[in-house]
């Protein structure tokens, strides 16, 4: 993903279900990266992380539920392995998109009112 050079303006949503560790917008990307490219590797390379770094996080996840939300194959000869996300891993995910988009909402007009409260470079 390319990073745009302006200036962020928003609220980032992070989801704590009982432990120290959050659901927020860098898991929910690498889900999405995941259900696209079938490859935690691949989803890694997307997002500019090691493919170390992104077995991490799909472990974390898959520890957070009760049920995996991500499942791997193992490569064999002719052909590598692979990841999708089960059944749980595709709720997660569409349930997260969709406080994102309930919260942005919510927040809407304060967030429009603080943005023009901010000072630029003019002022």
């Amino acid at each position: 993903m390319a990073k745009s050079k302006k200036p962020l303006i928003g609220a980032r949503l992070r989801v704590y279900l009982g432990t120290n560790v959050p659901l927020g917008p860098g898991k929910a990307d690498l889900l999405d990266h995941i259900n696209e490219t079938g490859s935690i590797a691949a989803a890694g390379r997307a997002m500019a992380m090691s493919y170390r770094r992104a077995w991490l996080l799909v472990e974390e996840l898959n520890v957070m539920f009760k049920r995996p939300v991500v499942t791997t194959s193992k490569g064999g000869t002719g052909g590598g392995g692979g990841a999708r996300l089960t059944t749980l891993g595709s709720d997660v995910l569409a349930r997260y998109r969709n406080m994102e988009k309930v919260t942005a909402r919510a927040i809407a007009c304060d967030l429009a009112a603080l943005q023009r409260a901010v000072a630029t470079k003019k002022d």
